[in-house]
């Protein structure tokens, strides 16, 4: 890996107000039970130096993870962005790995192929692209890019490829397992991800008893 584990800090969005889900904090629900953000905790925390939660509820029981937990500096709920920033005012590596908080399935490879990209193309934020779009928030990012991500919402803008599209953007291929990338925003969602993760889990029995 072109960039040491020890200086990249996985960043996880967990600041959503989850509408779609009546409110409900996205990274807290059940799943398989334990905590959502638990199931991205154990894939992520291998691959990084440390984790920041970036979160702007329930803080004690985010916190009680073990891990730093930041609010949104910005007010009225600016968007995934706004975590993005005031994590990076606060992380000690140069480098940043953001994931949202309801990607139980993130490759355990993540980090390592992200890195390669970014600098095989040396680009500035380096992306997951899972064979159809972008994932714009499963990022790769240097900290020294936080005075351009202030200004961009300090004008008002707030979506994420947009912002990202303004750096030399490179794409990590994770065309062979697109399902890595499944997002939950519907109680349904659920039900599917509980549902692929056991189906996963049959198949990596069946293969060690092979």
């Amino acid at each position: 890996m072109a960039i040491p584990r020890s200086d990249i800090t996985g960043i996880i969005l967990a600041g959503g107000q989850a509408r779609r889900m009546g409110g409900a904090e996205k990274g807290l629900i059940d799943l398989l039970g334990k905590p959502l953000i638990a199931h991205v905790i154990a894939r992520l925390a291998p691959q990084v130096n440390d984790i920041i939660i970036s979160a702007n509820r329930d803080i004690a029981q985010y916190t009680s993870f073990g891990y730093t937990v930041t609010e949104d500096t910005l007010p009225g709920h600016a968007g995934p962005l706004a975590g993005v920033l005031s994590a990076m005012a606060i992380a000690h590596t140069g480098y940043l790995l953001i994931v949202p908080c309801d990607a139980p399935l993130l490759p355990p490879d993540l980090v390592e192929r992200l890195t390669v990209t970014l600098t095989g193309e040396h680009a500035k934020i380096c992306a997951a692209h899972d064979g159809e779009r972008i994932q714009p928030l499963f990022t790769l990012l240097h900290r020294k890019l936080a005075a351009s991500l202030a200004d961009y919402l300090d004008d008002g803008h707030h979506k994420v490829e947009d912002w990202l599209c303004r750096h030399r953007l490179a794409l990590a291929d994770f065309s062979e397992c697109p399902a890595a990338f499944i997002n939950i925003n519907t109680h349904e969602d659920i039900e599917k991800a509980e549902e692929l993760i056991l189906t996963l889990r049959e198949l990596d029995n069946t293969r060690i008893n092979l």
